[in-house]
């Protein structure tokens, strides 16, 4: 069905003025036209038709006198065209329009609007019908036109990511839906290389060149490639025979790579890393399933590319997971989703309280409370673990200032952790002195802990920068110490005032009769290296009171661990203070 157009309904309106027999007058009004109209009976044989409409279908006004006119204009007629005249015969409609095409003798095609009236005489009764055929084969030809523009790729001709989901949408929701579905998600290894290098122009040349090869992988009509964007395409295999028929595919589509592109007289070789996925279209939406081949492809570049990857829905489930927490970070920041508990650091000696580690934790609107081993890494890789570690340090020094202001003589210092990123932030020394001054804090209440490992990635300028930490008052731990593999002179440039041994050291220290001896020594061995830097010792994972006991005995100076305390709210920690600072 389709509007009319406005010359349209003024030849319709001509047609009935020139009724009912004036043929001079009619003759004048339509000859003219450049509308095609004709006027039949109502078993539809022609009576008279103007030049325009005899023009549109390739013939003459006597050739078509006496002839179905509808016939004429669209053998066979559409079943829902059938229909509607029926009902404009039967006097139940007074009009009807449809957009069709006539093929013409010489193999052309019109496209038409047609409109189709009732004339009703001055009873009312039916008399004729009119006819009225606008040419719209340009208009067609141009929405036809645009249609492909929208859902093709200029550069390719493959089907772009609007038609390619438009596939996928019908194969799982369409009338003529799988049952099941595959799909090979392909990126091009380096092709930014070759943008940068050899510019643009020989970035699409190579595109094209492998838009033919990936063409000639498609073994049969169910299967399709699309272009998603940039150096990415996707293969689509409808009802495919198992998972075997979307490997060979890959297979295939991975080894048209395998000769090298001539391109400017260069000889490129390309490779592709796949995500191949097959599974039951009841599975996942259409928009599941593509993020689930891109996750795999991920994993297979993951692995250093040129290589596929199969679709594992743990292994999915995780990076989805993954990759809405990191979505989520940014907003979770400025929401306040992170909170801090603490942790005492206890002195082995008195078992009195000598300072507490700051550890964020994340209330997640959906996963609940996350540790930070849930998201921490997340926030390395993108940046965000800045403003989340100055967020820490806020909170951190804020609290040091209300322990203060509440226990004047007992209030703790408090340990906040410091990433790699952090440290090479050229703003971490005044962001750290801003905070110091707005929260009223004295220095030496903070200390910052990087681990051993993330030591060993720092460069000259984050060197500088704790530098400049220590001189201010700060105190700086190395934490997990003894797991890494620092160079003991690097080490003794640094302004250490403390070293953490990690829990691994500890476990052999349980049993209370045998205790491992390689353990002991590798701990007193620690010891006596740390405070040979004049470094205090403690120790993470302390769960029982033996344990405490052997540490002591092997020179520790301070250990945290469950044995004395979980990490708690800050409540805890006033409760602890509250009662002479003696965590047991």
């Amino acid at each position: 069905m389709s509007n009319q157009r406005p010359a349209a309904v003024a030849a319709q309106e001509i047609a009935k003025q020139a009724l009912p027999s004036n043929r001079a007058h009619f003759r004048a009004l339509f000859e003219d036209s450049g509308i095609g109209i004709g006027i039949s009976d109502l078993d539809g044989r022609i009576i008279d038709v103007n030049d325009a409409l005899a023009g549109m279908l390739g013939t003459r006004v006597s050739e078509l006198l006496g002839h179905n006119l509808h016939e004429v204009m669209c053998p066979p007629r559409a079943p829902e065209i059938a229909s509607l005249h029926a009902e404009l015969i039967r006097g139940e409609r007074d009009q009807y329009r449809v957009e069709q095409p006539h093929f013409r003798k010489r193999g052309t095609v019109l496209w038409t609007n047609v409109t189709v009236s009732l004339i009703r005489d001055e009873a009312g009764e039916p008399q004729y019908q009119l006819t009225v055929v606008e040419d719209v084969t340009q208009q067609h030809l141009l929405h036809e036109r645009l249609r492909y523009q929208a859902t093709h790729d200029p550069l390719t001709g493959l089907g772009n990511r609007t038609l390619f989901f438009k596939q996928l949408a019908e194969a799982i929701e369409g009338p003529s839906s799988c049952t099941r579905i595959g799909l090979c998600y392909i990126d091009l290894d380096g092709f930014k290389a070759v943008n940068d290098s050899l510019g643009h122009e020989a970035g699409d040349r190579l595109l094209t060149v492998v838009t033919e090869r990936f063409s000639r992988c498609l073994a049969n009509p169910h299967q399709r490639i699309a272009r998603m964007g940039g150096d990415e395409f996707v293969a689509l295999v409808f009802e495919p025979a198992g998972m075997a028929e979307v490997l060979e595919l890959a297979q295939r589509c991975h080894g048209a790579l395998a000769t090298p592109i001539p391109i400017d007289g260069n000889e490129l070789f390309v490779t592709a890393s796949i995500g191949v996925l097959e599974c039951a279209t009841s599975a996942m939406t259409a928009a599941e399933l593509v993020q689930a081949a891109h996750i795999t492809l991920c994993l297979a570049k993951a692995r250093g590319g040129n290589c596929w990857a199969v679709y594992d829905a743990e292994t999915n489930a995780r990076q989805i997971t993954r990759f809405s927490l990191a979505t989520r970070l940014p907003a979770a920041l400025e929401d306040g989703e992170f909170f801090l508990d603490y942790q005492p650091l206890v002195s082995l000696g008195d078992g009195r309280l000598e300072g507490v580690e700051a550890l964020i934790r994340w209330h997640h609107p959906h996963h609940g409370i996350l540790s930070p081993d849930q998201f921490i890494a997340l926030a390395e890789e993108t940046g965000l673990i800045v403003p989340i570690g100055r967020w820490v340090l806020e909170q951190s020094c804020r609290q040091i200032r209300d322990w203060q202001l509440t226990f004047p003589d007992s209030a703790p210092k408090v340990n906040v952790n410091l990433s790699v990123r952090q440290a090479r932030s050229p703003g971490l020394v005044n962001d750290v002195v801003r905070i110091l001054k707005e929260t009223d804090v004295d220095p030496a209440s903070l200390c910052l802990e990087l681990t051993e490992s993330a030591l060993l990635e720092t460069d000259d300028r984050a060197l500088t920068t704790l530098h400049e930490l220590a001189s201010i008052g700060i105190s700086l731990t190395l934490d997990d110490f003894g797991t890494g593999y620092s160079n003991f002179s690097y080490l003794r440039r640094l302004p250490v005032h403390g070293l953490k041994i990690d829990r691994s050291f500890v476990v052999g220290l349980q049993d209370p009769d045998r205790p491992d001896p390689t353990d002991e020594k590798i701990v007193a061995g620690l010891v006596s290296l740390a405070h040979a830097l004049g470094a205090t010792v403690t120790v993470e994972g302390v769960e029982t009171v033996v344990q405490a006991e052997r540490l002591r005995a092997l020179g520790c100076d301070t250990a945290q661990g469950w044995y004395f305390a979980k990490p708690s709210a800050p409540e805890s920690i006033s409760e602890i203070l509250a009662r002479g600072g003696r965590a047991r």
